[in-house]
C-alpha cells in the first residue's frame, strides 16, 4: 500500500468517528509527540544489549510495532491537515541532506553539519 492509499484508509477511520473535529494541526502535532513519547518510553533504562534481546521477544516486538503505527498515523494526519506530500518532502530532504553531509567528510562520523562545517566535533 502506498503513502496516498494508507492516508485514506486513516481518514476513512477518523470520519466514521467523527474525529475530525478534534484534529487541529496544534492537536495532532501534540498528539505526534505524545505517541513518540511513548515510543521513547519504550527504551527507558535498557541498554543497547536489553534492547537488542527487546527486539527479540514477540510482545516487546508488539509493543514496538503499535507505537511506530501511531506515530505514522498522526503523521499522515498532519501531512494531510497542512497539504504536505511527505514522499516529495523526504526525498527533497534527502537532497538537502546530502549537500549537508557530503561522503567525503560525513563517513562513519556522528558529527553535526553545523559543527563539521566549523571544523568542530
Amino acid at each position: 500500500m502506498d503513502l496516498p492509499a494508507l492516508t485514506a484508509k486513516v481518514l476513512a477511520f477518523r470520519d466514521q468517528r467523527n474525529w475530525a473535529q478534534f484534529h487541529s494541526l496544534r492537536n495532532l502535532i501534540v498528539s505526534l509527540n505524545l505517541e513518540a513519547s511513548e515510543l521513547l518510553e519504550l527504551t527507558q533504562w535498557k541498554s543497547d544489549a536489553d534492547m537488542a534481546a527487546l527486539a527479540a521477544s514477540t510482545e516487546a516486538q508488539e509493543a514496538l510495532r503499535d507505537e511506530c503505527a501511531d506515530v505514522l498515523i498522526y503523521l499522515l494526519l498532519i501531512a494531510e491537515h497542512a497539504g504536505i506530500d511527505l514522499e516529495a518532502a523526504a526525498h527533497a530532504k534527502l537532497v538537502k541532506n546530502a549537500a549537508k553531509y557530503p561522503v567525503e567528510t560525513s563517513y562513519g562520523s556522528s558529527r553535526k553539519y553545523l559543527a563539521e562545517a566549523a571544523g568542530k566535533g
